[in-house]
């Protein structure tokens, strides 16, 4: 449902040329990082993530996928930065003004929504009902579909920060849109990977110096680690890694690039707006 990092893509005031190309029409807008997951059985649907760009994302999944006469049937959140949960403002007084509409959320992400406002009042009006969610838990949303969040190490200044795995009948999938390194996480990236069908996996900045800050500050595994750590797997593992959450100066946020192309040489993809994966 989206791919670019939690700012978006443009991003506010930049005039570099990787933004400045979607104002000479050169580049499509690119929405945040979310998933949409969709269970035609049981006629629901779910988001996980409640980005700035949730709107068009709900109705994207509504007119593309399924219109069940709901806003959503829930939505899962990985933690408290801003690409990742400031949409469910939508749902709010102001807004929608929704009704229980259930947000799965860690205890500290639960505890920081129902004490900070505006958050507070999305919990006291009942516009969204927080279901509390434990690390390597694992819940059924349905009959074909299970969902069980996995802790990763991240900036935690308001909330521990998860990724999804979820389970379908036949096939499975791992979501860490945000993950501070993969060598100071206490599981094997690899092994994960292998164990499912498909990864979608953080990959914010191409490689080090992208930036003209201090990028030890905000650590991301650059996709240029990630790559190199997949080097001797065989090619149907890397088939299996489908890279997310694009800082705008990274140059494979963009449609077509020859980083983009080198990397998807080796067996690695791209993950793109509209992308239906079946589980």
């Amino acid at each position: 449902m989206g791919i670019a990092q939690d700012a978006g893509f443009p991003q506010i005031d930049c005039e570099k040329s990787c933004c400045s190309s979607f104002y000479k029409g050169e580049e499509s807008k690119k929405l945040v990082s979310c998933l949409g997951l969709v269970d035609i059985e049981s006629n629901q649907k779910w988001l996980f993530d409640a980005t700035p760009d949730m709107p068009e994302q709900i109705q994207n999944l509504k007119s593309k996928h399924l219109d069940n006469n709901k806003v959503i049937d829930g939505v899962f959140l990985t933690h408290a930065h801003i690409g990742h949960y400031t949409g469910l403002m939508y749902l709010g007084f102001e807004a929608l003004g929704g009704d229980h509409i259930p947000v799965y959320t860690m205890p500290r992400m639960k505890h920081y929504l129902e004490t900070n406002g505006p958050w507070s009042q999305l919990v006291s009006f009942r516009n969204i009902q927080l279901e509390k969610l434990q690390r390597d838990s694992t819940m059924r949303i349905s009959n074909a579909l299970k969902v069980t969040p996995i802790q990763v190490p991240h900036r935690d200044e308001f909330s521990e920060t998860v990724g999804y795995k979820i389970e379908g009948q036949n096939k499975s999938a791992l979501f860490i849109p945000d993950i501070d390194k993969w060598h100071i996480w206490q599981k094997d990236i690899v092994q994960e990977v292998k164990q499912v069908d498909y990864a979608f996996l953080d990959a914010s900045f191409f490689r080090d110096g992208e930036l003209k800050r201090d990028m030890s500050k905000i650590p991301h595994p650059f996709t240029t680690e990630t790559t190199t750590l997949f080097e001797n797997e065989s090619m149907a593992t890397k088939n299996k890694i489908y890279f997310i959450h694009f800082n705008h100066t990274n140059p494979t946020i963009r449609d077509a690039h020859p980083l983009k192309d080198s990397i998807q040489s080796l067996g690695f993809n791209f993950a793109k707006e509209g992308h239906v994966f079946d589980l």
